[in-house]
């Protein structure tokens, strides 16, 4: 997938340093890897985020944020050599060490062999993230995605690998949502939540207000209506009904697994959308969900375009 030869590199490579002491200061963004509050303290510090696998640090190397630095075993060098070839393409320094030092460092045993350090940037505004994400002429209209409450890593992952998969422009995370540069996040993804914005909401839920601003449609994803709401409430199979009109950029609003929605939010939102399931199905993982609703709105939007 990379191909160092088609991106412009610095005059200088990055260099290639053998390490064979696990305890080289070099190697101490990496350390600890499996012990999450402290790599929570180090990488908020540092203001660094890890990558980790070759199609993730593939998808770093193509995306605008920095990397820092490069990890990998005596034998990724050479197996996942187009991707060292690339970090170093960018200047990215890379650092080679046996998989007995990988492991120690890391913390435990790294079958993936690649892992990379890169620049945690600024926070975005949400304001600013969906007065990019809108329609625009001659585009589809913008799909953004709203979490509410997600704090499980994998979950995350997997939301923005189905987000990046459909076309979604955005994603708005709540105060309480999982860090989404989190290691385990990234891996999921696969790297995707690289290349699909995001931001914070707050406060929330008032500050949803500025997607009615921006000119979205909120569209919650709930098992069933919430009391007194049935006039608001739709099939996933029927949402081209309810949307005003297909070019309508839509907001669908996702919340955690178990708890599900607030009330509060629930109340910010046009309709409350439910996936017909067979008898006996309460719900659906929440990514999965994520997934049928991204699908069925970017179909619902682009069939007659």
């Amino acid at each position: 997938m990379v191909d160092a030869s088609t991106e412009p590199g610095p005059d200088v490579l990055g260099p290639l340093h053998r390490i064979d002491n696990p305890r080289d200061p070099r190697l101490d963004l990496y350390r600890d890897l499996n012990d999450p509050a402290h790599r929570f303290r180090l990488e908020m510090d540092r203001s660094v985020f890890m990558v980790e696998g070759r199609l993730a640090v593939e998808r770093l190397l193509a995306s605008n944020y920095t990397g820092r630095s490069l990890l990998v075993d005596d034998r990724q060098v050479v197996a996942a050599a187009p991707v060292v070839a690339a970090a170093r393409a960018r200047g990215v320094p890379v650092y080679v060490c046996s998989r007995a030092v990988v492991a120690e460092t890391v913390g435990f045993a790294f079958h993936r062999g690649v892992v990379a350090v890169a620049d945690r940037p600024r926070p975005i505004d949400s304001g600013q993230l969906l007065a990019t994400v809108g329609s625009r002429s001659g585009e589809a209209p913008g799909l953004v995605a709203i979490l509410e409450g997600l704090n499980d890593h994998e979950n995350l992952g997997a939301l923005f690998r189905n987000a990046a998969a459909f076309g979604v422009t955005g994603v708005l995370l709540d105060p309480t949502c999982a860090d989404p540069l989190y290691r385990r996040s990234v891996r999921v993804s696969v790297g995707h939540v690289l290349h699909v914005p995001f931001a914070r909401v707050e406060p929330w839920p008032s500050g949803l207000g500025q997607l009615r601003a921006a000119g979205f449609a909120v569209v919650a994803l709930a098992p069933r209506p919430p009391d007194g709401n049935q006039g608001r409430h739709a099939n996933l199979t029927d949402l081209r009904a309810v949307l005003p009109r297909d070019d309508v950029p839509v907001a669908v609003l996702l919340g955690a697994e178990g708890p599900g929605l607030t009330r509060a939010a629930l109340a910010l939102a046009d309709v409350v959308v439910s996936i017909p399931m067979a008898a006996g199905v309460d719900s659906i993982n929440v990514a999965t969900a994520a997934a049928l609703a991204f699908h069925t709105l970017a179909h619902v939007r682009r069939s007659d375009r």
